[in-house]
């Protein structure tokens, strides 16, 4: 048996254990995300699902959808109407970095 059809498996499983963390982490931090939520404080609760100027994001993952009543409040959806606003709500799509957008839904993800 060659010597390099026992080394080719070793690798692949070598390699995949070796990256598996890298894929485990977190997008984001909560912690930090909760400091970039200070902005979005202005016109959202955290602490409840009460309207401020702008719908109370207690339990936003949680919710079966938006205030509208048909968009489910999926990761990839916040993140969109994060960036794209609406409704009253400005457009961060070129206020925050993409990193803080990670950080703000993690937080999002903890209340």
């Amino acid at each position: 048996m060659s010597i390099r059809i026992l080394f080719a498996p070793g690798l692949a499983i070598a390699m995949t254990v070796s990256l598996a963390p890298a894929f485990a982490q977190k997008a984001g931090d909560a912690a930090k995300g909760k400091e970039v939520f200070e902005q979005c404080g202005v016109c959202h609760n955290h602490d409840s699902d009460e309207k401020k100027m702008g719908p109370g994001l207690k339990g936003l993952f949680k919710k079966a959808t938006f205030v509208d009543g048909k968009t489910k409040p999926t990761e990839d959806n916040v993140r969109k109407k994060v960036d794209q606003g609406g409704n009253g709500m400005p457009a961060y799509e070129e206020m925050l970095e993409k990193k803080e957008k990670d950080d703000l839904i993690a937080f999002l993800k903890t209340l």
